[in-house]
């Protein structure tokens, strides 16, 4: 299961990786377009609109139906979900990390004061020489 969900998570990101695409998707998140007027915005043929609408479809993004000679397109929005759950994951993960080291300062702070160390100060920077 973890495979399929990294194979899916690499395609989502495929997917959004192109100015072209995410802009499509934002457009087929409005609603149902056919491939002719999803493709009208942008400085692209049919066929170029079609290579990124295939990409999309790997990534689950788009559901394709067909209406006479007419294909629509309508978004599905679900394969965010995954990279939802991976940031919130990673999220999680430096959480953690921040209050590990948080932990770790605060603990050398109290030793240091314990034995007496002095404070760390800054060194004064040296002053320019004037011609």
């Amino acid at each position: 299961m973890v495979e399929h969900t990294e194979n899916q998570l690499d395609l989502v990101f495929h997917a959004l990786s192109d100015s072209t695409r995410r802009a499509m998707l934002r457009q087929l998140a409005q609603g149902e377009w056919s491939v002719t007027e999803l493709a009208e915005p942008h400085d692209l043929t049919l066929a170029g609109i079609s290579k990124h609408l295939k990409v999309l479809e790997a990534a689950h993004f788009v559901e394709r139906t067909k209406e006479g000679r007419t294909f629509r397109c309508r978004a599905n929005l679900d394969p965010l979900k995954s990279v939802e759950n991976l940031l919130r994951d990673l999220g999680q993960y430096w959480s953690a990390q921040l209050d590990s080291l948080e932990q770790f300062l605060n603990e050398t702070a109290e030793e240091a004061e314990e034995k007496g160390a002095k404070k760390w100060k800054s060194k004064p920077k040296p002053k320019k020489r004037q011609k």
